[in-house]
């Protein structure tokens, strides 16, 4: 029998949690505003199916764009921070196994035991000790560029895709309605999932996505209106 169990913890997900939902909600609302905002300038059918083709074709490499170079960013940022870190070892070590002590005593160890456990860790792998506890920086929360792009990609287009398929189905004089609506409760649902799997409050999580999603496409509404009158 273990003596111990591995727990799993939520932060181990909040890379690509925060991707996906950001992908997936940004499909829904920018798709289903474009849509609304190009009906509501009384727009064909097909004229609207085709502007939101393109947006989520456009969002979807946009969105991918932006994470990587975001990612990619911090990504910099953490390998600069490890080789200053790598060099300070290399030319000081007794320095860095004082400032790794110090920063065990500021978390509540006795002095002689923050020594002891600075020692242990940095004779394994001090690297590693000071990325953790000096930097931050551990496995679960590194930056992954190519992972928060494909992510970002992925669930914007499965997102953008659920408006488009309802203007597929819907009829043109009921479209405005029905994609408002549906997106609206995509959304909630999308709130209710991230919430849950974040460990959040859900309904707060659902009133958030619904609120700002329905000020979006009441926005494009009203522009999309103002200028099929005036044209």
């Amino acid at each position: 029998m273990p003596l111990f169990h591995r727990e799993l913890h939520r932060t181990q997900h909040i890379g690509w949690l925060r991707a996906a939902v950001l992908g997936a909600n940004d499909g829904i609302v920018s798709t289903a505003s474009l849509v609304v905002g190009v009906a509501a300038a009384d727009a064909t059918h097909n004229a609207i199916l085709v502007a939101g083709v393109a947006g989520l074709v456009a969002g979807a490499m946009s969105m991918a764009a932006g994470e990587y170079v975001s990612v990619s960013s911090q990504s910099d940022t953490e390998k600069a921070d490890l080789e200053r870190e790598r060099e300070e070892l290399a030319t000081d070590i007794d320095r860095e196994h004082k400032e790794l002590a110090a920063i065990y005593v500021d978390r509540g160890l006795d002095p002689a035991l923050a020594k002891q456990v600075a020692e242990q860790l940095m004779a394994k792998d001090p690297l590693a000790a000071h990325a953790r506890d000096e930097l931050g920086i551990s496995d679960t929360i590194t930056a992954r560029p190519i992972q928060a792009a494909l992510t970002s990609a992925i669930t914007f287009a499965v997102g953008a895709a659920l408006p488009l398929l309802t203007v597929v189905l819907s009829p043109v004089t009921q479209l405005i309605a029905f994609v408002s609506g549906t997106s609206l409760v995509f959304l909630a649902l999308l709130g209710i999932l991230a919430a849950y799997t974040g460990g959040a409050p859900v309904m707060a999580g659902a009133a958030r996505v619904t609120f700002w999603g329905a000020i979006a496409m009441a926005l494009t509404a009203g522009v999309g209106a103002l200028f099929g009158t005036v044209a």
